[in-house]
């Protein structure tokens, strides 16, 4: 069939003219959506969780995190050096392809600021957490704040050929810790914690995170661990938006892990 009839107006050749290539342009642009689609995938959120806990402290903002279609990775962390683990956990977010939200709670916030200028880091969150500077030590800026009873009455040493480690007494894990959690599940929790190395709080962190990397800080103002002070004060000096949990203890993503998912999806969008 002749589509251009000789007899046919120049109008009605436009048109059909005009149509035709549109159809194309929809055809070759069909990839360019695809491409945009997957260039916007959401980032993967790395969990790191803090001294005295393991990855179960995250159990439930990870679950709400998958829920809500991310990829979550809460790996082990050494608890074995601000440097060691830092080398350590360099390797694990290498094999991470794509975009980063870095999330840590306590001991975490230090080792996220020394991680953030990994490749395609693109925010960070802390969760009642240290967020200290080049030079700090963790200890030195928990001792300017009152409010921590974490000290010689409520944690063992426990000593080996090189090292030391501490470990939370259990009959002191829950005032300290978890208040906010019910008794079985803190004791549970206390029973199965792992011990930090004793040089964690005297080892002078190297980097400052970067000051132009977006951070969000949530203050656990119930906290025993870490005084909500000192959170308030270092979430200040890092520019970090901060969100106030009231009554929350030092596990808030485990007795307010909505609040918490929240925080961490704002940080993701």
């Amino acid at each position: 069939m002749n589509l251009f009839p000789k007899g046919g107006s120049k109008s009605l050749r436009r048109r059909l003219i005009a149509t035709a290539a549109g159809v194309i342009l929809l055809a070759v642009g069909a990839p360019t959506a695809a491409a945009q689609a997957t260039h916007h995938a959401k980032p993967t959120i790395v969990l790191l969780h803090g001294a005295f806990a393991d990855g179960a402290s995250w159990s439930e903002v990870t679950s709400r995190l998958q829920r809500d279609g991310y990829t979550v990775v809460a790996p082990a962390v050494p608890l074995r050096g601000i440097a060691s683990d830092t080398t350590y956990l360099n390797g694990v977010l290498a094999g991470i392809p794509g975009p980063k939200v870095l999330v840590g709670h306590s001991y975490g916030g230090a080792l996220i600021s020394q991680l953030a200028s990994a490749a395609d880091v693109q925010a960070l969150v802390y969760v009642a957490a240290f967020i200290p500077q080049a030079g700090e030590t963790l200890g030195g800026l928990s001792a300017q704040f009152p409010g921590s009873e974490i000290g010689p009455d409520t944690t063992n040493v426990i000593s080996y050929p090189g090292g030391a480690d501490v470990v939370m007494k259990q009959e002191s894990f829950r005032a300290v810790f978890a208040a906010d959690l019910p008794a079985r599940q803190a004791a549970v929790l206390g029973a199965s914690q792992r011990p930090v190395a004793a040089s964690v709080f005297t080892e002078p962190v190297p980097r400052t995170a970067p000051a132009d990397l977006p951070k969000y800080a949530v203050v656990a103002t119930g906290d025993h661990a870490l005084a909500p002070a000192a959170e308030r004060f270092m979430a200040s000096r890092a520019g970090a938006h901060k969100v106030e949990v009231q009554g929350a203890s030092h596990l808030v993503a485990l007795s307010r892990p909505g609040t918490v998912t929240d925080v961490i999806e704002r940080a993701a969008r």
